[in-house]
């Protein structure tokens, strides 16, 4: 097949992929495109041979030029099976243009896009139960153009009130470990996987996991905020992060050991609330191991004294 026939295809897998991840469920395919699927075509390179019909369509599920179903839009009478979904409460996480478009943006344009992501992102209400519980939503703070990433899981109550990521006993341990890196939180970027704090029942403090759904809900968010800021390592704190990021449990297992989302390598830690809760020399020192990584990966200069860090 030809080049632009395998760009279409990856685009429309991805324009899919992101479409389920928004809860999209079905799309419609009009009958006139269904019957085009089945018309023989000729064999790219060489109009004189013979015409070759391409596999039957499989069920209306999806369209070689796709696109979502609409509260206002009825699927088309010829599918009577195409279900509607319910319409959303509130807008939801629209997909952005691929990395190689969007690493042309110009400074002005990477600010407005980051801009107009917040503004969508502080007005969400998709998870009813979140929004109705939370002070505040948080974004993100930090460089937009870093190049490096922190990922954590959820807000806290501290980052609930104060609108701002990893600011608890966690945060300011995560501040001393990005200082000891010899960085910044105002150079490198930090985000959740959610924008909200989980809501928990009453009577209760602490902080809960997560559920899929509303990982699910919110990751499109996030995968915006990457591709906008497109950092060249995401470091992916603690085993929600990752699970969230990589569709993958397991973080001793994969803790230390180069990943990649969206072609960006990530690398999966320890949480720094699981560093405040063991308070082990041990389990700091992988962590630190991890960052010394992450070093290297963004050829950092590593002094003696930082390679020494919790060594005895």
């Amino acid at each position: 097949m030809s080049e632009p026939y395998h760009q279409l295809l990856d685009a429309t897998i991805q324009h899919l992929k992101d479409l389920k991840a928004r809860g999209t469920r079905f799309v419609a395919v009009a009958p006139e495109t269904v019957k085009a699927l089945t018309q023989p075509v000729p064999l790219a390179g060489n109009p004189a041979a013979p015409a070759r019909s391409l596999p039957p369509a499989r069920p209306a599920t999806a369209s070689p030029v796709p696109r979502p179903i609409t509260a206002a839009q009825t699927p088309p009478a010829s599918l009577p099976n195409v279900a509607t979904p319910a319409a959303p409460i509130s807008p939801a996480p629209q997909a952005v243009p691929a990395p190689s478009s969007l690493a042309a943006l110009t400074p002005a344009d990477k600010t407005a896009a980051i801009e107009n992501l917040r503004g969508r992102v502080l007005a969400c209400v998709t998870c009813q139960h979140l929004a109705s519980t939370r002070q505040k939503v948080v974004f993100g703070v930090g460089n937009i153009n870093a190049d490096l990433m922190f990922v954590g899981e959820a807000p806290g109550a501290d980052e609930d009130r104060v609108g701002e990521p990893f600011v608890g006993a966690a945060g300011q341990l995560l501040t001393r470990i990005i200082q000891t890196m010899g960085l910044s939180r105002e150079t490198v970027y930090i985000a959740n996987i959610l924008k909200c704090r989980p809501n928990t029942p009453p009577g209760t403090s602490g902080n809960r996991k997560p559920t899929p759904e509303e990982m699910n809900t919110c990751v499109p968010y996030l995968q915006e905020q990457i591709d906008l800021i497109r950092p060249k390592v995401i470091v992916a704190l603690g085993a929600t992060a990752t699970e969230g990021l990589l569709n993958r449990s397991g973080i001793s297992r994969l803790r230390g050991t180069w990943q990649a989302y969206r072609g960006i390598p990530l690398m999966p830690t320890f949480h720094p609330a699981y560093l405040l809760y063991r308070d082990d020399p041990g389990e700091k020192r992988r962590l630190w191991e991890d960052m010394l990584q992450v070093m290297e990966k963004l050829g950092m200069p590593i002094s003696t004294k930082q390679r020494g860090y919790f060594l005895k």
